[in-house]
């Protein structure tokens, strides 16, 4: 896996900004706005949701478990491309998790700002 994939595929999805929605699956789902894109990302994460308690019953079949990694990258894609519609980086996510390690949830979740 190359190290800059997710600065790769910011790349990509910045670049079809500029694509056909007839073209290109990103900006179809761009020119149908925020909403269309919440829409595939809940519908990912009840995907993986799904794939988890498959998982639950069958840790060691691998089957279920390459389902639940490939829901896993489709719901990590989806929420790329809402990030990328709004000009924020994945490193920018990851830059925010990397802050938080080693910080209690709890403690982590105290410190952030609230919302209005």
């Amino acid at each position: 896996m190359s190290k800059n994939i997710l600065a790769e595929l910011y790349e990509v999805l910045q670049q079809r900004k500029a694509s056909s929605p007839e073209d290109s699956y990103v900006s179809s789902l761009y020119s149908k706005g925020v909403r269309k894109m919440a829409e595939k990302i809940e519908e990912e994460a009840k995907e993986l949701i799904e794939e988890g308690y498959n998982l639950e019953k069958s840790s060691e079949n691998q089957d279920v478990r390459l389902r639940f990694a490939n829901e896993a990258a489709d719901l990590l894609f989806h929420t790329f491309v809402l990030m990328s519609f709004f000009n924020i980086p994945p490193q920018s996510a990851l830059d925010i998790l990397e802050k938080r390690f080693g910080t209690g949830g709890h403690t982590e979740k105290a410190r952030r700002p609230q919302k209005k």
